[in-house]
């Protein structure tokens, strides 16, 4: 059985800034929104798994962010701390349509 996914609107791409995030609420649901040096975004859980630092606040570097708290590696392609830390972030699709940037989350 298929999952059906709802676009929801997060952002424009030009009001995202770079090198850091943007914190969305989506419900219950708290979003890190990341606009990359290559332009592409990217959506990840905006808590390190680690001790719950807001991720959107780290800086990020290529396809990375570091947790603001303890420097913690993680990617924002697929949530995976980096080596020699443990962990992930739950890692959601995006949609650009006409500048706007849209997370596909389940219904």
């Amino acid at each position: 059985m298929e999952t059906l996914l709802n676009e929801v609107f997060v952002a424009k791409v030009e009001d995202l800034p770079e090198k850091i995030g943007k914190t969305t609420v989506v419900g219950d649901l708290e979003l890190a929104i990341f606009k990359l040096d290559n332009g592409k975004v990217h959506a990840i859980e905006n808590r390190c798994p680690h001790k719950g630092g807001v991720l959107a606040e780290g800086l990020v570097s290529g396809e990375h962010v570091f947790c603001p708290m303890h420097d913690w590696k993680i990617s924002v392609k697929n949530g995976k701390v980096q080596e020699p830390d443990v962990g992930c972030v739950q890692t959601f699709e995006v949609a650009i349509k006409n500048e706007e940037v849209y997370v596909l989350l389940p219904e």
